[in-house]
């Protein structure tokens, strides 16, 4: 008798069609979400005289290869450093303070017990819809908070308290059992021993998603240094770079000057912006991987529960 069984290990694998077009179409979906940006980098090295002819392409070829742009952005390295460090300072001190005021506030406001709890909540969700304007915002900025003006305070207080921050740590919480606070509390623990020891230590996702977010604020603002910074030493590194396009565009408008032709006709302004796009955007989207995955569940439960 000869034996016709065959071992699943050596089994045919069977793709249907359904999956093999769900692959494509995720594939396309990638390509089309990644096109743009290969496109930034690309028009980032490419020159002036190529993109005049030919347009900003994926591949610009050798000759059109040129590093003009960046050595435009980077014809004063110290100012940019120092941008950076200011920067850098401002997105990681802000970013811990943040996450500890809001998420404080969103565990005070998870409490059932508190008192006037809905009248306080009201006040966050009004603040989150209506804002008074920029005018009022400066008064309050310049004349109860005039210590910090011209300071690296001025670039991180501002934005500390944040209330779609806290609406998302307090709906969290919600999801934490109360059997937990309430045992803790039998034991003798303090609401801030709580707040610490449980609450934090149970909330990683919506910490993720709070530092991406709070991270993505202070990286990217460049209106508290307009508004609240004088000195050069201080200023971000998204106002710096801002500064330089302003004076790239200020170039522009005198290009009648011959001396101003010439000068121009070596950098290309479309490439410098480009340029600008990979500085800026580079160092902060290291940072998406590691709290990819934390992401979309913080953002589910801080939207569904409570």
């Amino acid at each position: 008798m000869i034996n016709t069984y065959k071992s699943p290990r050596h089994a045919p694998m069977h793709i249907s069609i359904g999956t093999i077009l769900i692959y494509l179409f995720v594939g396309l979906f990638a390509s089309m979400c990644l096109y743009p940006f290969v496109l930034v980098i690309s028009g980032s090295f490419t020159s002036k005289a190529y993109s005049t002819l030919h347009g900003f392409t994926l591949f610009p070829g050798i000759s059109g290869l040129t590093l003009n742009a960046y050595k435009a952005l980077f014809v004063n390295m110290t100012f940019i450093a120092n941008g950076y460090k200011v920067t850098l300072f401002t997105t990681i001190v802000g970013t811990i303070l943040s996450l500890a005021v809001n998420s404080m506030m969103g565990f005070v406001l998870s409490r059932k017990t508190l008192h006037f709890r809905r009248t306080i909540n009201f006040y966050v969700l009004f603040t989150m819809l209506f804002s008074g304007g920029i005018v009022p915002w400066y008064i309050i900025c310049i004349r109860y908070l005039g210590w910090m003006v011209d300071t690296i305070w001025a670039l991180i207080f501002p934005m500390l308290a944040g209330p779609w921050y806290i609406f998302l740590f307090r709906n969290y919480f919600f999801s934490v059992p109360d059997a937990l606070y309430e045992s803790a509390k039998i034991d003798g623990a303090g609401d801030f021993l709580i707040y610490m020891r449980i609450y934090l230590r149970l909330s990683a996702p919506v910490l993720a998603t709070v530092t991406l977010f709070a991270a993505l604020g202070f990286w990217n603002d460049w209106w508290l240094g307009l508004m609240l910074i004088r000195r050069d030493s201080l200023y971000p590194l998204q106002m710096l770079l801002r500064t330089i396009i302003s004076n790239l565009q200020f170039l522009q408008t005198m290009e009648s000057s011959p001396q101003v032709q010439l000068m121009m006709a070596s950098i290309p302004s479309d490439s410098v912006r480009m340029a600008l796009v990979i500085i800026t955007t580079g160092p902060i989207m290291l940072l998406y991987p590691f709290v990819q995955r934390y992401f979309v569940k913080g953002i589910m439960v801080g939207a569904v529960k409570g």
